[in-house]
């Protein structure tokens, strides 16, 4: 079978990617739904608490921002199972974010490599155990990327817009090349750009992650025009 390749693109399409994804990023409308389920996730792990996740003090809290965020960018549609659950459904899931190592929130694409590729395959496969039906590639990778950054969401407008269908260390590394190729510019926007503060609207502390950046441009690549 031929390998999938990721999609070429010119320094000029990659910022207006970019710019066409950041341009309408308000603290009321759903792309804003990623920036406060990161960093609430993000939170736990600066403070070396992710074992609290799944506390009795914050498994509902978790649940619920993990759940609204997935619903927010499409994963309780009408066809989707979630839909038929309540956000307990999640509390396995949270259990295993819980448990993860705290190293995951630091890997970000420009280090990927044998190790670190193997520890997202390892977590996507923990996760699809703990949903409990057959959970897709969007809604593990979503999930992923909305808790830990570490990889973009292969949605159907990503896979559209990178030409890469499954996760696996062949594409992670298709993507982190991708990255190095156009390494100036995507730092240059992402030093600028920081997640926004759900009771002040401004900016947080926290960049997006190089996975976060990489998945606006194809997202926005693979969007209908």
């Amino acid at each position: 079978m031929k390998m999938a390749k990721i999609t070429s693109m010119k320094s000029r399409e990659i910022e207006k990617c970019l710019n066409d994804y950041l341009s309408i990023r308000d603290p009321n409308q759903r792309y804003a739904s990623y920036d406060y389920c990161y960093n609430y996730f993000r939170s736990f792990a600066d403070s070396d608490q992710t074992n609290a996740l799944s506390s009795d003090e914050y498994k509902q809290n978790s649940c619920l921002q993990l759940g609204f965020y997935l619903a927010s960018w499409g994963m309780y549609r009408g066809s989707s199972q979630l839909l038929q659950k309540s956000a307990k459904e999640l509390e396995k899931v949270i259990k295993v974010i819980a448990a993860t190592d705290p190293a995951l929130f630091k890997i970000d694409l420009h280090k990927y490599d044998e190790k670190s590729i193997q520890q997202i395959l390892d977590l996507k496969d923990r996760l699809q155990e703990a949903f409990s039906h057959d959970a897709t590639t969007t809604l593990l990778t979503k999930t992923m990327l909305g808790v830990f950054g570490c990889i973009p969401a292969f949605d159907s407008y990503f896979v559209r817009g990178s030409g890469l269908r499954t996760v696996n260390e062949e594409n992670l590394l298709q993507i982190k090349d991708f990255y190095l190729r156009n390494e100036d510019l995507i730092e240059r926007n992402r030093n600028s750009r920081f997640t926004l503060n759900f009771d002040s609207g401004e900016p947080t502390k926290h960049q997006y992650t190089r996975a976060k950046m990489i998945d606006m441009i194809f997202f926005i690549a693979g969007s209908p025009r």
